[in-house]
Formats: structure tokens, sequence, C-alpha cells
């Protein structure tokens, strides 16, 4: 098994950007990922989505980070920021997706880590996300210290349709709980 790629969080996306990502995730739908998109997902649909993204990333409201191997873009992670002014130690963790040329080698655990590393430097202190309840992604979570908050049944559909669960996730990264830790088990 080769080392993950390096992670860099892009703070101004281009075009080329934006094309890898949207690479990512057609992918990553074709493959079934229950990440928003319904098949079919197009390349300019997908695109579009990633250009909402870049600029959200240039105004700071976001963080993009990307893990790059030798043909571009494998994989990436995302912190919303721009949330509601009583939650300002917080960020929403949101579509970790790896590309499948890319999988099994670390790429979804480094984008983790750097998303932890990203959260602390912007002052966030707890991060939440959610996941197909038992797909690859709770798996990685779980593993890598993520705390289950429960399931919730048929909350959304895979991207070919039929219902999914989805389970919700939290991260205390230092004071966000304020020493009360609940590692409730749903």
């Amino acid at each position: 098994m080769s080392a993950a790629p390096p992670i860099r969080r892009l703070r101004d996306p281009d075009e080329t950007h934006v094309a890898q990502l949207a690479d990512v995730l057609v992918n990553c739908v074709e493959g079934g990922a229950s990440v928003s998109f319904m098949l079919p997902l197009t390349r300019e649909r997908a695109a579009a989505y990633w250009r909402k993204i870049a600029d959200e990333a240039a105004r700071g409201a976001r963080v993009l980070l990307v893990a790059e191997d030798e043909i571009g873009v494998c994989g990436t992670v995302q912190l919303a920021l721009d949330l509601p002014e009583n939650q300002p130690h917080r960020a929403d963790l949101c579509k970790m997706l790896v590309h499948q040329r890319a999988r099994r080698r670390g790429v979804g655990a480094a984008l983790m880590q750097a998303a932890e590393d990203a959260a602390r430097a912007e002052g966030r202190t707890l991060l939440v996300l959610d996941a197909v309840t038992g797909g690859d992604a709770s798996r990685l979570y779980e593993r890598l210290g993520w705390v289950r908050v429960g399931d919730i049944p048929g909350y959304a559909l895979f991207p070919a349709g039929g219902l999914c669960a989805t389970t919700y996730y939290y991260k205390d990264l230092g004071g966000a709980s304020g020493g009360t830790a609940n590692p409730a088990r749903g």
C-alpha cells in the first residue's frame, strides 16, 4: 500500500480544480455514494456545485481541502464555517470524497486529520458530520475517534434510488463539550 498523497487547502480554486473535483464527485456518486446527488450526475452539474463551493472557499466561509496524486485531485473534504452566530466554536464537516483510484491508501484518514487541523487553525473546537449508516465512511470515522450520536432511518436516497439511514457523529477537538463528553451509542 502506497502512502497517502499530500493534502492542501484550496483558498481560491480555479477551473482546473473545479474540473478535477467534479471528476471525483461524479466517480463517487456513480460508485453509489449518497452525498446529496442522484444519478445521472452530469459533469456540468457537478462543476456547478464545485464553483459554488469555490466561491465559499474564496470568501472564507468554507475550508476546502484536497488530496492530489499524479493524476490530480483524488480526494476532498470540506469544513462549513458559515454557521449561526451562537455556534462560532463549531464547523460542519462535509463531502469527504475519495476517488475510487485512490481508495485503501489512507487518503480518507489523511483528509480527516487535515480537516481537524484546519478546524483548530480556524478556532473551531467541535466538528459534526453525518454519513450513511454502516458504510465505509462510518467505519473510518469511528476508527478515528468520532463519537456516534445516533441513526435516522430513511434519511436520504442512494444515487440510484432507495432509502438509506444516516448516522450523526461529532468530534470534540478540545473544549467544545465543556468537559461533558457523552459518547451516546444510538
